[in-house]
C-alpha cells in the first residue's frame, strides 16, 4: 500500500456497523458516493473485498469480519482518544503540575483550586505538597512550583535552572515573618524550635531586621525538625519559640493561644512567587491557573 488508509478505514466501519452505505453517510455527514467510493478504494489496497452486495443487503466477507475483529477497537480507542484531548472554542485543555509549601496550602491551593476546576473541569490539576525547593526541570515539574520570593533567590532557581518568577500578589502589603510562644519569654535566653532545611540539609537561620539593619541569626534547640506545622504546635504547647509564617499563626495568634514576640525585628518579605520553565510559560492551561490565582488567592492573603 502506497499510503495508509485510515480515511477508508473509518468510512468501512461506519458501514460495517449500519450494514448500509446510507446509514454510514448519515453518521459521517458526507453524501452515499463519497462513502460508496472511499470503500472501493480500500478493498483495493487491500486486494480483498469486504463487503458482499446485493440490491437489498451488504454483508461482511470473511476478510471483513476480521478487518472489524482486528481493528474496530483500535479505531474506536483512537477517536475516544482524539476527543478526549481535543477542546471546544474557548476551551481549555490540559494539565497543571504544581509543587506547593504546606504554608502555601491555606492561602495558593485552597482558596483558588475549586473555583479553577468548576471554570475549567477539564484542566487536570495535580499538586505535590513539599516544603523542599525542587528542581522543576530536572525533576520532572514541566509546568510551575510555588515558593516564597527569598527562597528562589537563595536557591538560584533550584539546582541552577533559573527560573522565570511571576509575583502572585504584588499589589498587597508585604506578608511578615514572626517569632511567636504561647507567653512572652522572661528571660534572655529561652528554649527555640529550630528547623532544618529539606533542599540544604541546614539549620535555617532567623531573619530579623529593624529599620535599614537585618540580622541571620543561627538560632539553636534541642527540638529540631523539617515539618513547617510542628513549631507552632509545639509553641502552643510551651515548648519554646517558633520562627514562623505570619499568616499561618494569625489564627492562633487571636484566639490567645499564641503571642508575638519580637515584632519589632520581624522581617517582611514580598510573598509568594510562581515559577516555571521558560517554555511552560505558553501553556494555556498555566495562565488561566496564575490569573485565577491572582484573583482569588489575593482575598485570601488581605486582613
Amino acid at each position: 500500500m502506497n499510503a495508509a488508509p485510515f480515511p477508508q478505514l473509518h468510512v468501512f466501519l461506519a458501514v460495517a456497523r449500519h450494514r448500509s452505505f446510507s446509514g454510514a453517510a448519515r453518521e459521517l455527514g458526507v453524501t452515499r458516493s463519497a462513502v460508496s467510493q472511499s470503500v472501493p478504494q480500500l478493498e483495493t489496497q487491500l486486494r480483498v473485498p469486504l463487503f458482499a452486495r446485493t440490491t437489498r443487503a451488504v454483508s461482511l466477507t470473511d476478510a471483513g469480519r476480521r478487518l472489524v475483529e482486528g481493528a474496530g477497537p483500535a479505531m474506536s480507542q483512537a477517536l475516544a482518544s482524539l476527543a478526549e484531548v481535543s477542546a471546544q472554542p474557548g476551551e481549555a485543555v490540559g494539565r497543571v503540575r504544581l509543587s506547593v509549601p504546606h504554608a502555601a496550602l491555606p492561602f495558593v491551593i485552597t482558596p483558588v483550586l475549586p473555583t479553577f476546576r468548576a471554570r475549567h473541569p477539564r484542566v487536570e490539576v495535580e499538586v505535590t505538597v513539599e516544603d523542599r525547593l525542587v528542581d522543576i526541570v530536572t525533576e520532572g515539574y514541566d509546568v510551575c512550583a510555588v515558593r516564597l520570593s527569598e527562597s528562589i533567590e537563595r536557591e538560584d532557581g533550584a539546582g541552577g535552572h533559573r527560573p522565570a518568577p511571576a509575583s502572585w500578589w504584588s499589589d498587597r502589603p508585604r506578608t511578615s515573618r514572626a517569632a511567636v510562644s504561647r507567653s512572652a519569654p522572661r528571660t534572655l535566653t529561652h528554649e527555640c524550635i529550630t528547623f532544618r532545611s529539606a533542599t540544604t540539609g541546614a539549620l535555617y537561620a532567623w531573619e530579623l531586621e529593624r529599620g535599614r539593619r537585618n540580622w541571620r541569626v543561627p538560632v539553636r534547640g534541642l527540638v529540631v525538625t523539617g515539618d513547617t506545622a510542628l513549631p507552632l504546635a509545639l509553641a502552643e504547647a510551651g515548648a519554646g519559640l517558633a520562627y514562623v509564617f505570619e499568616p499561618t499563626a494569625d489564627a492562633r495568634v487571636r484566639a490567645g493561644a499564641l503571642q508575638r514576640v519580637l515584632e519589632p525585628y520581624a522581617p517582611t518579605v514580598p510573598g509568594f512567587f510562581l515559577y516555571y520553565p521558560s517554555g511552560a510559560s505558553r501553556s494555556a492551561p498555566l495562565r488561566l491557573f496564575i490569573d485565577a490565582a491572582k484573583e482569588l488567592s489575593l482575598r485570601a492573603l488581605r486582613p
